[in-house]
């Protein structure tokens, strides 16, 4: 294992943070303490609402749904671009924000600031797009002389519940179509990262949104049943753990979209289609990139049984190169998880499989949080490893022989999010987009790969609905039909 590495580190946050309330900040008080995942000292203080703030959100939201469909496509684009710029000046200091509060490394804090201003960049032009359609009435003597119209209009309030490990860019992909879509919104961030949502917040409270339009509010999720369960809001999105198909069956008549996570596979064919080494480097970053805190982290590689012994020692001494310690400096690649509870979880896994007979290849012990790039092999099916979401920086390798059968393992999982695939086969490729129960199949790279303009989400228990800003829009609209007769064409 790599040792940690020593240099002063950056700035730290403000020393406090309001939340919004109907657009307004509100320093109630700063009783919410957020850490910095790293040193594990505070970083900063953040407000915090009660339920009677919720339920004041929620009603202003109600309030505002006319004036936020009246709102028109043009001014929702010059909301998003004003973010777009916003964001841009104030590049550096949400990376840092994002590296003290989540323990992200600085190059992926960047990334993924980054990915922030692609997701209201692409909300932006979204904005003033107006998908409609013409519906030929005319089928018949019945109905000549009827024109049909559709349009989409704004679904009315929302409620969005976003996790720890992307603070922004999973914000972002709740909040950017909403404004886009034309619906108010209340926004929890998870209370451990709440900080980039805030400032997503204070960047808002810039625009000329309708009073009401928005709230960010950091509050126990007992408070937060409202977003739930009140009537008024029409929309449900959460991003999360598996509680959220008990969220669903609270939510009543609203629509729900939920992106539950996964323990995603990847398969390397006897003919990758591309060099072992760009393939290894993939699957490091897809196994390992932000301590393997995301939904569609590679957990699972299934590799030719011709290629397996090579491809194992490039893994090998890849992974052991990895330099991990203080998010806040450049050469860091692993950093801590996001607390001493979740690398407890993930170490408990780990030696749970080695006692059922899997192998380390790469292993260390743990320190506190931070948990050293593992890989293991030989992992049993019925281990939590195997089977769970391992949400760290773990993943396992074991051999195939047949294609088929190896799409068949792939499938055997409670999970279905996206895989990857390795492959110099078009038959193969197009055979595991056929066979793959999984929302999406990524050829040619690790299933960590993801566009924000593209449609993003599970089945089974990762979920239900799509993200990617003009899928988040179809979910956060409704078709409304219009029907014209002309009397001088009908009989």
């Amino acid at each position: 294992m790599a040792k940690p590495n020593k240099k002063k580190p950056a700035k730290g946050l403000k020393s406090s943070y309001p939340y919004y309330l109907a657009n307004r900040p509100v320093a109630a008080n700063t009783e919410l303490e957020v850490l910095d995942k790293y040193s594990g000292k505070r970083a900063t203080r953040v407000a915090m609402a009660d339920a009677a703030a919720v339920r004041k959100a929620i009603v202003a939201a109600h309030k505002a749904r006319e004036a936020m469909a009246q709102f028109t496509p043009d001014r929702r684009r010059d909301v998003l671009e004003h973010c777009v710029r916003r964001f841009g000046e104030r590049f550096e200091e949400l990376a840092q924000a994002l590296c003290i509060e989540a323990g992200k490394p600085i190059k992926d804090a960047r990334g993924e600031v980054t990915r922030l201003i692609d997701t209201f960049r692409i909300a932006a032009g979204e904005a003033t797009r107006g998908d409609g359609q013409i519906i030929e009435l005319q089928i018949s003597e019945r109905t000549r002389g009827y024109r049909g119209m559709v349009k989409r209009v704004p679904i009315g309030p929302c409620s969005f519940i976003t996790p720890f490990n992307f603070p922004l860019n999973l914000v972002a992909h709740k909040v950017a179509p909403a404004i886009a879509a034309g619906c108010p919104f209340v926004l929890k961030p998870a209370i451990k990262t709440p900080v980039g949502a805030l400032i997503i917040g204070e960047v808002l409270a810039e625009t000329d949104l309708p009073e009401g339009a928005f709230s960010v509010l950091c509050c126990s999720n007992e408070d937060a049943s409202l977003l739930v369960e009140d009537e008024r809001i029409k929309l449900l999105s959460f991003t999360g753990g598996l509680i959220g198909w008990d969220l669903k069956a609270r939510a009543g008549k609203k629509k729900v979209t939920l992106e539950l996570g996964g323990n995603a596979a990847c398969i390397i064919d006897a003919d990758p289609g591309a060099s072992l080494d760009h393939v290894v480097e993939r699957l490091v970053f897809g196994a390992y990139y932000q301590s393997g805190q995301s939904c569609i982290s590679v957990q699972r590689i299934y590799a030719h049984a011709d290629i397996y012994d090579k491809l194992r020692k490039k893994l090998k001494a890849a992974i052991g190169a990895l330099r991990m310690g203080d998010p806040r400096l450049d050469s860091t690649f692993i950093g801590p998880v996001v607390d001493e509870d979740a690398a407890k979880r993930i170490q408990s896994w780990i030696d749970a499989a080695v006692k059922g007979g899997a192998k380390r290849i790469n292993a260390g012990p743990r320190a506190g949080n931070m948990i050293p790039a593992t890989l293991l092999e030989k992992v049993p099916h019925d281990a939590d490893l195997y089977r769970k979401e391992a949400f760290g920086p773990v993943a396992l390798i074991e051999p195939f022989d047949d294609f088929d059968s190896v799409l068949d393992e792939v499938n055997d999982s409670d999970f279905g999010l996206q895989a990857g695939v390795f492959t110099g086969r078009l038959d193969h490729a197009m055979r595991a987009w056929d066979r793959l129960d999984v929302g999406g199949v990524i050829v040619g790279d690790v299933p960590s790969f993801r566009v924000d303009n593209m449609p993003y989400g599970g089945v089974k228990d990762s979920g239900q609905g799509r993200e990617g800003v003009r899928y988040a829009i179809e979910d956060m609209s409704e078709q409304r039909l219009l029907v014209i007769r002309d009397p001088t064409e009908a009989k």
